[in-house]
């Protein structure tokens, strides 16, 4: 833990679900509904700083709440990513994308390009049962 760093003080959002190696982390963006983040628990910078088996069981996770989040928000693409420059504790994006969202073609981490469309919300409880689906391989 470095209790210098955001995501080891704090869960980073609302919480999903948390396992003992990461968490799922549901992000309050109005324009993108079901943008999660998987935030691994032990301060690391980068994938490459996990054994082959956490890296195996991070993308199980990942695909589990890409899945569910494809299921739920229905958005047009799905986005990953792992950047980090700002916070450097290892997290992946699961970034609905919407065509008309406001950075839509370009990145979420750009200026906005238009005003924010209004998008209902996520249903919480239904992204979460159906990541909790995936994960166990049900679905």
């Amino acid at each position: 833990m470095d209790p210098r760093c955001p995501l080891c003080r704090e869960p980073g959002g609302s919480l999903l679900w948390r396992g003992a190696a990461c968490r799922l982390i549901l992000v309050e963006e109005p324009a993108l509904p079901g943008y999660c983040r998987v935030v691994w628990e032990r301060h690391v910078r980068e994938i490459a700083d996990l054994s082959s088996g956490e890296a195996r069981h991070l993308q199980r996770v990942v695909a589990a709440a890409e899945r569910a989040v494809r299921e739920v928000a229905m958005p047009d693409k799905v986005n990953v990513a792992s950047l980090g420059n700002v916070v450097p504790h290892l997290h992946v994006h699961v970034v609905p994308r919407f065509e008309g969202d406001p950075w839509w073609p370009g990145p979420v981490w750009s200026g906005p390009l238009r005003a924010n469309p209004s998008r209902p919300p996520c249903d919480r409880a239904r992204l979460r049962a159906t990541f909790l689906c995936h994960l166990s391989g049900d679905a």
